[in-house]
């Protein structure tokens, strides 16, 4: 699932973040901005599922986005302006919502989109996922990565990891002997690099290596705690995934 913020006020930012990450279980990411102008830069270079909207913006109004993309995206609208009702469905509005929203009006907002859009999504996941079946046999997966350190570049072999855990824009790679690295490139590109026979991403910022899953305990709300060799903490599994991932550990 990946979502567009498009919310000048910081305060109602954080508020939108937190209910989503609530509402989908930490399976989201997130792009957000602040203004008209980089708005529409967001939504011309990437595709989102979702796009949650303030009307009034920094230097314009949301409106002008979408006068400047076309996209078939739905839209959320959270807003303190009512006068823009109309507007707001003309383009792909599904629910709008005034501020100060309660928590209960925007899980029904993301339920109504869900109940609408998920299948077609879940769908193009299928044909994805059949997609990158086909392709397999061409596909070469990362077999090392080159890291730099201080002293020069170190070789790190892509069968020693165990962990891969996101940073903000960079991501902290544990090896198997508890070793800590870090290179310069998001968990979403990683886990397109790695193969998915060996890595697979657990939660919204963390991959682990089947390689080195020492125990699988039960957890609270359908999800699992994997100790993983290298790694003091528990690495805690997504609700939402939990049922994919015991498939896969058993492939």
């Amino acid at each position: 699932m990946h979502i567009l913020i498009l919310e000048d006020e910081t305060p109602a930012h954080k508020k939108l973040v937190s209910y989503l990450f609530d509402f989908f279980e930490g399976s989201c990411t997130m792009d957000s901005s602040r203004t008209v102008e980089e708005g529409t830069t967001l939504l011309k270079l990437n595709n989102y599922d979702l796009i949650l909207s303030d009307i009034k913006l920094l230097d314009g109004n949301s409106f002008e986005v979408f006068g400047n993309v076309a996209t078939t995206t739905p839209i959320i609208f959270c807003t303190a302006y009512d006068e823009h009702l109309l507007e707001a469905f003309q383009t792909n509005g599904i629910a709008y919502i005034l501020k100060p929203y309660l928590k209960d009006d925007f899980d029904k907002a993301l339920k109504k989109f869900k109940d609408f859009f998920e299948p077609k999504m879940l769908e193009k996941d299928i044909f994805k996922r059949l997609n990158n079946i086909l392709d397999n046999g061409n596909e070469t997966y990362k077999k090392r990565f080159a890291i730099k350190k201080r002293q020069g570049i170190k070789l790190l072999e892509v069968a020693e990891i165990s962990l891969i855990q996101a940073s903000g824009d960079f991501c902290k790679i544990i090896d198997s002997h508890g070793q800590l690295h870090s290179i310069p490139q998001s968990i979403g590109s990683l886990v397109n690099e790695l193969n998915p026979k060996n890595f697979y991403k657990v939660n919204r910022s963390q991959i682990v290596s089947i390689e080195y899953i020492e125990k699988i305990e039960s957890y609270a709300k359908n999800r699992l705690a994997l100790k993983i060799r290298g790694f003091k903490e528990y690495v805690i599994t997504s609700s939402s995934i939990t049922k994919e991932f015991r498939k896969w550990i058993e492939q």
